[in-house]
């Protein structure tokens, strides 16, 4: 059952989705993401991700009562205003997607999440886990997941949206979100995110990511080998339900990562979506401290294992990669966007990417943040990137922004300086 006062509040938002959609801009917009990263860009693109920061669709804001409803406004609303507002290169389809529902397993440990705190007791954005590997022989614990998609949920949610808003805006199915917070609201669908060293980290703790490649590497490779193959076979269960659809569209390819490419899906494609039609996300955040030597040891192999099942593959996040990369890209041959956060060096990863890979800013999202943003620094961020990157193809994805002091106005001051900045 859904109110007529919760209806009314869909179809509004619905309405004004497909108006943005019909834009003749989101149709310019999707060929200049689809040239960068065809490797022949027009010009750059610029996306801020606006879903973590505080207070940009306030509770204030939401109508809906229904709970569904609720999470399906929140992202309709935030789509619209971020639209309107923000002045960046966000693309609206005519169409609302929602993710399979989908249960991943349990690994046969419990990985608890612990929320940290602030210095006054309340919740802090930072989290901790319970670490349940201590030691070698905890390893024994680990066991094969067991997968389930909730095919009559899914259905339900589809049939449930189509009756309310699907003779304004068709509703599709497709991939999964593995970081769902709120059904409804399936902004990470189409996120092949491998995470190994993430994983790892959960079950091990960060000092042991560290000491037991020298104390115990042995147990490294077994849980880099049990990891990357519960996630290729929790990726291959997708494939093989036919829960697929290409992430070539708004979809999260990579982190904040649009996947317009004409390269995908494969050439032999013929409608049934495997792997090898879609985007992944390789990273590893967490190796940063090992070296280039012991990465190459314990870390690429299997990265690189996993890549190769994949279309085409978003190398990295905040991690730098500049005394590695030429590794990286030797070891996954469908690496086609480079991550170059602010720990990177701009102009020698500039040289090294050249005209070959998609050069994949993430600005320091400090400058803009807290409560007084310092404009020079922001200034000269972007314009140590500019400097760096006239030989690139470039996109910039703002990422990690989780405050602007309740000044929205700031993101588009932003985006028009950068414009400036980059000659747009």
């Amino acid at each position: 059952m859904v109110s007529d006062k919760d209806r009314q509040v869909i179809r509004e938002c619905a309405k004004k989705w497909m108006e943005l959609a019909a834009l003749p801009a989101m149709e310019e917009r999707k060929r200049a993401w689809t040239a960068v990263h065809d490797l022949k860009m027009e010009r750059p693109v610029i996306m801020v991700e606006t879903s973590p920061i505080e207070g940009f669709i306030t509770q204030d804001e939401l109508r809906c009562e229904n709970e569904y409803l609720r999470a399906v406004e929140r992202n309709m609303r935030r789509t619209i205003k971020h639209c309107e507002q923000v002045g960046d290169d966000i693309v609206i389809e005519p169409y609302y997607r929602i993710a399979w529902t989908v249960d991943d397993g349990y690994f046969g440990v419990p990985v608890e999440t612990k929320p940290g705190l602030t210095s006054n007791g309340e919740t802090s954005l930072g989290y901790s886990f319970n670490f349940p590997i201590q030691t070698p022989e905890d390893f024994s614990k680990l066991q094969k997941r067991t997968f389930k998609v909730d095919r009559v949920t899914t259905e339900k949610n589809k049939t449930f949206l189509e009756e309310v808003m699907g003779d304004i805006l068709p509703v599709k199915v497709g991939n999964f979100d593995p970081f769902l917070v709120n059904p409804g609201d399936d902004e990470w669908a189409g996120l092949f995110f491998f995470g190994l060293t993430w994983q790892i980290f959960r079950f091990i703790g960060n000092d042991h990511l560290l000491y037991w490649v020298y104390d115990e590497p042995d147990t490294i490779h077994k849980l880099m080998r049990y990891t990357l193959d519960e996630r290729m076979r929790f990726f291959r269960y997708l494939e093989e339900e036919k829960l697929l659809v290409p992430n070539t569209d708004t979809q999260m390819a990579g982190p904040r990562f649009y996947g317009y490419v004409s390269d995908l899906p494969s050439p032999d494609y013929e409608g049934e979506v495997t792997l090898k039609d879609l985007w992944a996300w390789p990273e590893s955040q967490e190796g940063t401290n090992y070296s280039p030597e012991m990465f190459g040891e314990f870390v690429l192999p299997y990265l690189a294992e996993a890549s190769a099942q994949f279309g085409l593959t978003y190398y990295g996040c905040c991690e730098p990669v500049d005394d590695r990369f030429e590794m990286i890209a030797q070891a996954i041959p469908n690496l086609r966007a480079v991550s170059i956060s602010g720990w990177a060096d701009f102009a020698l990863m500039g040289e090294k990417l050249g005209k070959n890979y998609v050069y994949s800013r993430k600005p320091t999202p400090a400058f803009i943040s807290a409560d007084h943003p310092d404009w020079d620094l922001a200034k000269l961020d972007m314009k140590k990137t500019y400097e760096g990157t006239k030989k690139c193809n470039i996109e910039i994805l703002v990422r990690d922004l989780y405050t602007v002091n309740g000044d929205i106005g700031r993101l588009k001051k932003w985006v028009d300086m950068t414009k400036s900045i980059f000659r747009m």
